[in-house]
């Protein structure tokens, strides 16, 4: 499976010619043109993961698939873009399209402060492999070949992020959701992530928008 990372929290998954997208939102530019997309995933309603001039752009080319996401981004869609299809995905829930298996955990978005309200988030695991956890660090039940890291969030702080990694364990890891770092920050949050995923025998890698790794 090719993993293709794309500006903040977009991911591009390819196997066999066919794709899923997650999270294409408001901060991602450089998206090229995506054709035998199978599906879409939305893990939570921030305008960061989900947007719907993105998804204009996705759909034009891959007519009739399945956006899955949560309740709130269902009502949404349905008010905003009536004519596409979504499928409202909780915890436990598992789903098949084409080449890529769909499983979800989790139900909130971690809190960012008493004064926001907190929203609806899932992670999710794609072929039992990459784990993505959206806006939380929900730890998935299962082991781990790639997990996706959030690395900077107004939710997150770098002790948080350091103990989902150390509570994952995974064999590899990128940094995702990190749009709002310098090139010091990344270093910085880079080389914590790196320090953990290794002291388990794990590898991280770090993608700049458009680069791909490849996860057998």
């Amino acid at each position: 499976m090719k993993i293709t990372k794309y500006e903040h929290a977009a991911l591009v998954l390819e196997l066999n010619n066919e794709k899923l997208i997650i999270d294409p939102g408001s901060y991602t530019k450089t998206m090229p043109e995506q054709l035998g997309v199978n599906a879409i995933v939305i893990t939570h309603i921030h305008d960061d993961h989900c947007n719907e001039a993105q998804l204009d752009k996705i759909i034009a080319n891959n007519p009739g698939i399945k956006i899955y996401t949560t309740d709130e981004v269902c009502r949404r869609l349905t008010e905003s873009r009536p004519t596409l299809e979504t499928v409202a995905v909780h915890h436990g829930d598992h789903y098949r399209e084409g080449e890529f298996t769909i499983e979800f955990f989790g139900d909130i978005h971690l809190e960012i402060h008493s004064s926001w309200p907190i929203c609806q988030n899932v992670g999710v695991m794609i072929n039992k492999q990459l784990y993505y956890p959206g806006d939380s660090f929900t730890t998935p039940d299962e082991p781990v070949a790639m997990l996706a890291v959030p690395s900077s969030a107004p939710w997150a702080k770098l002790g948080m992020i350091i103990d989902f990694v150390n509570a994952v364990k995974p064999k590899h890891a990128f940094a995702t959701h990190n749009i709002h770092l310098s090139p010091e920050g990344h270093r910085m949050y880079n080389g914590r992530i790196k320090m953990i995923a290794e002291s388990h025998g794990g590898e991280f890698t770090h993608l700049e928008p458009g680069e791909s790794l490849e996860l057998s």
